[in-house]
C-alpha cells in the first residue's frame, strides 16, 4: 500500500485538498484529523571541540492537525504529542499518551495478549471512577411515594394551585385524596392495578395521580391531546382497569371499553354512599418493589412502549432531588409538562414532600410565552423546570426572572450560549440528564457560567445512582475516553410493560462488582467521564432523536408513513440547517405509480402521532441514497426543498402583509401565500411561540398557538383587520431591529426600576 502510494507523491497534499474542496467537500470529508509517525531516521552525531550537544524540541505555536503523535526512535527516546487547545484538554491528551506507553509494556511483558485488551484501563483509574460512583445515601423508612408525601399532611400552606383559581392547602388535599381512595378500593382498585388518568391540567389531576398511587395501583397517563389512534394503542397495551378522566372528555374515550370515573371537584368532599366505605389494605397495599407509573415513550418497534417505575425508585429519587438541586417548604414551583413526560413527577410531587407550593400551568399558558411570564410573575414563582426550548422560548420574550431563582434545564442538549443566557438572569441554573428508564434524572450539575465551559457537563450522579461509561466488549473506558452510558442503581426502572425481549436488550446486569441482582440500563447515549469528576453526554449512537425534549424514535414515524398504500420506503431525520432550528423531515419514496402528496402525508401522521412526531417537511424521492453495504446513507439526504418562488395570490391588507414576512423570516420561505399553514410550511412549536410574540409586537393583538396549527395566514389576519388590535406603524421595519430594540427598551425599564 505505502509503495502504490509512492507513485502519487509529486502531488502536494494541500493542493489536493483544496481541489477537493472546490469540488463540494468539507474539510472534514477530505482532510486528516489526526497524524500518528514513527520517526526513526537516524541522526549522525554531531561534535563540537569543547562543546556538548543536546537535542532540544522547538514549541510550536500552531498544529497542522487536530492531533498528532509522533514516536522518536533515534537520539533521545520520546513521544511528542501536538493537539488543538481548542478542541481537547492537556488531562486528556496526557492520559492518551499514558495510556499508549502503558498499552506497549503489556505487550511486551505478554506478546499474547489480543489488541484490544492492550488498552484496558488502569487499576487507579477504575479505582477513581468508583469513588465518583459512591453515592450510598440513606433513605426515609416509608414503602411508597404516598406514605412520603402524606408526612406533609398537617402543613398549614398553600399546595397545589391551577390557572383556574383553584386552590388547595395540604390538608384539604389529603382529604381529597381520602375521599377519591375511598372510592377507587370501592372499585376493587389496589394493588397490580393499573389506572388511566385523563384529565386536564388541573388540581384535580395531581389528585387522581395521589389516590392512584395510595391505593397501591400504578397510574398511566392519557393525554387528552394525542390522537384518539395512540390513545387507543396505549389502552390496548396497558389494559387499566378504570380511566379517571373530566365530563367533558368523556367522548374522547368512547371507543374504549374500559370503565370511566369523573372524580368531584377538589376541594368538594364526596356525598358519603356504602359504596364509599374504606376497606382495610391488607395485602392489597402496594410494597416498595411494586410499580407506582407506566409512561409510554416512542418505541423503535413502530409502536409506543411503557416503562414502568417502582415505589422505591420515585423515592429515592425525590428525597436525592430535594437535597440537589435542592427545593424547601418557601418555594413556589410552576409545573409546566404534561402528566405523560416523565419529569412531570418532579413538577408535581417534589413540591408535595417538601412543603412547597406547586403552580399547576394550564397547557395554554405553558406553550405561550407571555402567559407564562405572567404566571411565573403572578405566582410569585422560585423555580421551574422545562426543556431548553422552554426556556430559550421565554429569553426570546424578555423575560426577566428575580435574582432568586432557580431553573432546571433537561429533555436533551443545554447549549452554552443558553447556558450563559440563564446564567446571567437566575440565581441557580441546573443541568439534569436521564432517561424514562432510570426515572427522570440520574445526574445533575450546577452550571458555573463565570467557567463559560466550552461543553455543559451532566454533572455527576443523583444519590444511590452509578454512571458507568463503557466500550463495545462492556469493559469501562478509561477516564476522558468516550464510550456509552449505562446506569445503575436505585432508580432502573422495573421493565418495560409486557415486553421480555427489550428487556434483556436494554437492562443487564450491573457493571459494579457486589450484588448480581443489580441490573444497570444500557441508555444508547454516547459520553465519557471528564477529568475533574464530571460527566459528558456527547449525543446518540443510534438514530433515535430528541427533540424541544421529546424522545422520538425515527422507527415509530417511519412505520406510520409506510402503512400507508403510496409509500414503498421511508426514513426520518433530525436536521439543523440553520442554527438552532431544529426540524424533523421525512424522506419519502412512493410506490410505482403513486403521487403522494407532502401535505396528505403529514395529515396522515397527525392522526396517528402527537404533534411533536410530526415531520415539519416531507420530501418525496426517486430512491433513497445509500451505502454499499445497502444501509441508507443519511449525510447524502438532501436538504428540504424550499416552496417555488411564484407563489400565488398577493396578500390582501396590512395584517395579512406584516404576518406574511414574519413567517418568511422565522421559515425562511420567501414568499407566503394567503391560504398558507403555518406548520405545512415547516413550522414548529418553537417557532410558533416566536411568531406569535413577533406579531404582537407588531399588532398588539395575540395569536393563539393552537390556531397556527388549524388555519391559514388569512383566516389568521382576518380577525386581526377585525379586532381591536391596531397594526403599528413600525411594523413594516425588519423584525429583528424591532425585537432588539423592544428588548433593549424593556431590559432598561426594569434596571431603572429595580433602582
Amino acid at each position: 500500500t505505502a509503495w502504490a502510494a509512492f507513485a502519487h507523491q509529486d502531488l502536494p497534499f494541500d493542493s489536493l485538498v483544496e481541489r477537493l474542496r472546490e469540488s463540494g467537500l468539507s474539510a472534514q470529508d477530505v482532510e486528516p484529523r489526526v497524524m500518528f509517525n514513527v520517526i526513526n531516521t537516524p541522526r549522525a552525531p554531531l561534535q563540537f571541540d569543547e562543546l556538548a550537544v543536546e537535542y532540544q524540541a522547538l514549541p510550536w505555536e500552531a498544529t497542522q492537525f487536530d492531533m498528532s503523535m509522533a514516536v522518536y526512535t533515534h537520539g533521545v527516546a520520546s513521544l511528542v504529542v501536538d493537539y488543538s487547545t481548542e478542541l481537547l484538554e492537556h488531562a486528556s491528551i496526557e492520559a492518551l499518551a499514558r495510556l499508549y506507553l502503558l498499552g506497549l509494556e503489556r505487550a511486551l511483558a505478554d506478546p499474547a495478549r489480543t489488541l484490544d485488551s492492550l488498552w484496558a484501563t488502569p487499576e487507579s483509574q477504575l479505582l477513581t471512577i468508583a469513588r465518583w460512583n459512591s453515592t450510598c445515601a440513606p433513605l426515609p423508612q416509608v414503602s411508597t411515594v404516598a406514605e412520603l408525601l402524606e408526612r406533609q399532611r398537617h402543613n398549614s400552606a398553600i399546595a397545589l394551585s391551577d390557572c383556574r383559581g383553584t386552590a388547595l392547602r395540604y390538608p384539604r388535599l389529603w382529604d381529597a385524596v381520602d375521599d377519591l381512595s375511598r372510592i377507587l378500593r370501592a372499585r376493587g382498585v389496589g394493588r397490580g392495578s393499573i389506572v388511566g388518568i385523563g384529565l386536564h391540567r388541573s388540581v384535580e389531576m395531581v389528585v387522581a395521580q395521589l389516590a392512584v398511587l395510595r391505593v397501591g395501583a400504578a397510574y398511566v397517563p392519557l393525554d387528552p391531546e394525542f390522537p384518539a389512534a395512540r390513545l387507543r394503542a396505549i389502552i390496548e397495551d396497558a389494559q387499566p382497569v378504570l380511566l379517571l378522566t373530566a365530563e367533558d372528555l368523556q367522548p374522547r374515550w368512547a371507543e374504549t371499553e374500559v370503565p370511566q370515573l369523573v372524580p368531584a371537584p377538589a376541594g368538594q368532599p364526596c356525598a358519603p354512599s356504602a359504596d364509599i366505605s374504606p376497606k382495610s389494605a391488607g395485602e392489597r397495599a402496594a410494597r416498595a418493589e411494586d410499580p407506582a407509573y407506566l409512561i409510554y415513550t416512542s418505541g423503535s418497534t413502530g409502536k409506543p412502549k411503557g416503562v414502568l417505575v417502582s415505589h422505591r425508585a420515585v423515592v429515592n429519587f425525590l428525597v436525592s432531588m430535594a437535597s440537589r438541586p435542592g427545593m424547601g417548604p418557601g418555594d413556589t414551583l410552576v409545573a409546566v409538562t404534561t402528566l405523560g413526560f416523565d419529569i412531570a413527577v418532579l413538577e408535581l410531587l417534589l413540591g408535595l414532600h417538601v412543603g412547597a407550593r406547586v403552580c399547576i400551568a394550564s397547557r395554554d399558558q405553558a406553550t405561550d410565552p407571555l402567559a407564562l411570564q405572567a404566571c411565573l410573575r403572578d405566582s410569585r414563582a422560585t423555580m421551574m423546570q422545562a426543556t431548553p426550548a422552554t426556556w430559550q422560548m421565554l429569553l426570546d420574550a424578555g423575560w426577566q426572572p428575580p435574582r432568586v431563582f432557580k431553573a432546571l434545564v433537561g429533555g436533551e442538549t443545554l447549549h452554552p450560549d443558553l447556558a450563559r443566557a440563564l446564567g446571567e438572569r437566575c440565581g441557580e441554573v441546573w443541568n439534569l440528564y436521564g432517561p424514562t428508564e432510570t426515572t427522570v434524572w440520574s445526574t445533575c450539575w450546577k452550571v458555573e457560567v463565570e467557567a463559560e465551559p466550552r461543553r455543559v457537563s451532566i454533572g455527576t450522579p443523583i444519590a444511590n445512582t452509578q454512571v458507568h461509561v463503557l466500550d463495545p466488549q462492556g469493559r469501562v473506558c478509561p477516564i476522558g475516553f468516550s464510550g456509552e452510558i449505562h446506569i445503575g442503581g436505585e432508580g432502573v426502572a422495573i421493565g418495560y410493560h409486557r415486553r421480555p425481549e427489550l428487556d434483556r436488550a436494554a437492562f443487564l446486569p450491573d457493571a459494579q462488582p457486589g450484588d448480581p441482582a443489580r441490573r444497570m440500563y444500557r441508555t444508547g447515549d454516547r459520553g465519557r467521564w471528564r477529568h475533574d469528576g464530571l460527566l459528558e453526554h456527547q449525543g446518540r449512537l443510534d438514530s433515535q432523536i430528541k427533540l424541544r425534549g421529546h424522545r422520538i424514535e425515527a422507527a415509530e414515524i417511519e412505520s406510520c408513513l409506510l402503512d400507508d398504500p403510496s409509500v414503498n420506503d421511508a426514513v426520518v431525520a433530525l436536521r439543523e440547517d440553520v442554527n438552532g432550528d431544529r426540524r424533523l423531515v421525512a424522506y419519502v419514496v412512493p410506490r410505482p405509480g403513486q403521487r403522494p402528496q407532502p401535505g396528505t402525508l403529514r395529515e396522515v401522521l397527525r392522526r396517528k402521532l402527537p404533534d411533536y412526531m410530526v415531520p415539519q417537511h416531507v420530501e418525496i424521492l426517486a430512491q433513497l441514497p445509500r451505502l454499499p453495504n445497502g444501509k441508507i446513507d443519511r449525510t447524502a439526504l438532501p436538504r428540504p426543498s424550499e416552496p417555488p418562488e411564484d407563489r400565488g395570490d398577493e396578500l390582501r391588507g396590512a395584517a395579512e402583509v406584516v404576518l406574511a414576512r414574519i413567517w418568511s423570516e422565522h421559515l425562511g420561505v420567501p414568499q407566503i401565500r394567503r391560504d398558507d399553514n403555518f406548520f405545512d410550511l415547516g413550522g414548529h412549536s418553537l417557532l410558533a411561540n416566536r411568531v406569535a410574540v413577533a406579531f404582537e409586537a407588531a399588532t398588539g393583538q395575540r395569536i393563539a398557538l393552537r390556531r397556527l396549527i388549524h388555519e391559514t395566514l388569512a383566516q389568521i389576519a382576518m380577525d386581526v383587520e377585525t379586532g381591536s388590535g391596531t397594526i403599528t406603524p413600525d411594523a413594516a421595519q425588519p423584525l429583528h431591529s424591532r425585537m432588539r430594540r423592544a428588548s433593549w427598551w424593556q431590559g432598561l425599564r426594569r434596571r431603572l426600576g429595580d433602582r
